[in-house]
């Protein structure tokens, strides 16, 4: 059994993800999720989905990012 590095539940069935060459063991995916997606710089939403990112910084959708100054590329 593989313990979630989210919650520490001890499980029997974990999911393990890679992400930028660090492995990481979770219970479930709303575990992995709060763990490694990044939030919105505008409205601090989980970005689950592709979401933009702009300047170094991650919005979860268009107005967002309008919102926050990111003028749309032609």
């Amino acid at each position: 059994m593989a313990r979630c590095e989210q919650c520490g539940n001890d499980y029997h069935s974990p999911i393990e993800i890679t992400m930028k060459g660090k492995s990481h063991t979770y219970d479930c995916f709303e575990c992995a999720i709060e763990q490694l997606a990044p939030r919105c710089a505008k409205c601090s939403t989980r970005v689950i989905g592709h979401g933009l990112e702009a300047d170094g910084a991650v919005y979860c959708c268009g107005h967002c990012a309008s919102e926050a100054g990111v003028q749309a590329s032609a």
